[in-house]
């Protein structure tokens, strides 16, 4: 037998004790085939930017009533490892995977001769923030109509939501916005005094930077207080339907970035549907999901998988590789416009090419609305402001390299 448990399952530790841990994931769990419960998770201080993020491991033995201790399953120096996936490969054999992620970590990671083993693929955040601010400069009729209008940027308070502030400050310095920043702690159900000071501000623009049960509790506040949704831009975190549908009418006109799309009339997502859950293969219980944002994301993240195997095999040759190989292939990811129409997936995602230097590979995002009841497009992809992100990405790297004691690679050499 071999089934993977959903990531919603918690995992005690040995004799049901309880851990103080500052930040944790839930954890995957898969089944051996002799019946053993396998489960990792990741934990430490700080999920971007602490060192000691490491991935741990519980197993629960068949037939027993309690967990093990936890144990280390990897921890990479200098770097917090993040979002593992464990499953168990048709020779039985249980496989760990982390580090590879889509459309998050820190964006500095994206300098891949300081971070060569993290790709924070597609774009990055703050790649995302200049579209979003691209995209207010085109609702506004031009980049210079920018000068004195007011943005607020309402963030969840952590690491992932402040992640944003330097660069959106850098650009209220570079067209003359005023922006304000304005914290909601975790979970985020409580948001009436932000959304009250939004009202204050009176500002042209919100920007939401949300996550979980803060995104429907905001867009429900800013119906409270008569701020208009389609003034409010989301970042992807913030833009599925499980951001939209809990908020009912209070979403209609809001607006969030996207790496993905959704729909199911792209042949890619029409083939899963023919030959895996018209045969009775598929696992998604509730089939309707099937090309909601979440759901179409997953797919995306198949397609850059599959073919940085596939690259790393053009090289290595078809046969295992190891996390080395991979990483090769990876860092070596090119997916042409071309190959993207061969996938069924031209206008699903943006065209990839990835390299020792550019570890993000894309940048641009689009921007869709939600009309009461689906997502819409209503832009074409929207490209990064690279003159002002990539300065800012190697300044931070370099920074991180210093601090850490580490020599960046020579991309010149790598092969």
């Amino acid at each position: 037998r071999r089934r993977a448990a959903s990531a919603r399952s918690r995992v005690p530790p040995a004799g049901q004790r309880r851990v103080s841990i500052v930040g944790m994931h839930d954890a995957v769990v898969v089944e051996t085939a002799d019946g053993d419960l396998i489960a990792c998770w990741f934990h430490g201080t700080g999920e971007r930017r602490s060192d000691d993020v490491q991935i741990m491991g519980a197993r629960k033995r068949n037939g027993a009533s309690t967990w093990s201790a936890p144990f280390q399953m990897a921890d990479t120096p200098d770097l917090p490892d993040c979002n593992p996936v464990l499953f168990i490969d048709p020779r039985g054999h249980a496989m760990l995977g982390f580090g590879l992620v889509l459309g998050l970590a820190r964006t500095d990671a994206s300098d891949g001769r300081v971070f060569p083993y993290v790709f924070p693929l597609i774009t990055n955040y703050w790649s995302q923030n200049t579209a979003k601010i691209k995209f207010i400069g085109m609702k506004e009729g031009g980049m210079d109509k920018l000068k004195g209008k007011k943005i607020v940027n309402i963030y969840h308070d952590s690491a992932y939501g402040k992640e944003t502030i330097p660069v959106l400050d850098a650009q209220a310095k570079k067209y003359g916005f005023t922006v304000s920043h304005i914290p909601v702690p975790h979970p985020g159900n409580e948001q009436g005094a932000q959304w009250l000071q939004v009202r204050q501000i009176k500002p042209d623009w919100v920007i939401l930077r949300g996550w979980g049960v803060m995104n429907p509790v905001a867009l429900k506040a800013a119906a409270k207080v008569g701020f208009p949704r389609d003034r409010i831009i989301g970042v992807w975190w913030s833009g599925a339907e499980e951001d939209t549908i809990p908020a009912g009418d209070a979403s209609k006109g809001y607006i969030a970035a996207g790496f993905n799309v959704a729909g199911t009339n792209f042949p890619v997502v029409q083939e899963i549907k023919k030959y895996v859950y018209a045969k009775g293969k598929g696992e998604m219980e509730d089939q309707t999901r099937i090309g909601s944002i979440y759901y179409n994301r997953g797919v995306v993240h198949g397609i850059v998988t599959v073919e940085a195997i596939r690259k790393a095999q053009e090289k290595y040759g078809k046969k295992p590789l190891t996390g080395e190989q991979i990483r090769w292939g990876l860092e070596n990811l090119a997916i042409s416009e071309a190959r993207l129409k061969e996938l069924g997936a031209a206008g699903f995602m943006q065209p990839l090419k990835v390299s020792c230097l550019d570890h993000e590979g894309g940048g641009a995002v689009k921007f869709q609305q939600w009309d009461g009841t689906k997502w819409k497009v209503i832009t074409d992809w929207i490209t990064p402001d690279r003159e002002l992100v990539r300065p800012m990405i190697e300044a931070s790297a370099a920074a991180y390299a210093k601090e850490k004691n580490i020599t960046p690679r020579d991309c010149s050499k790598e092969m």
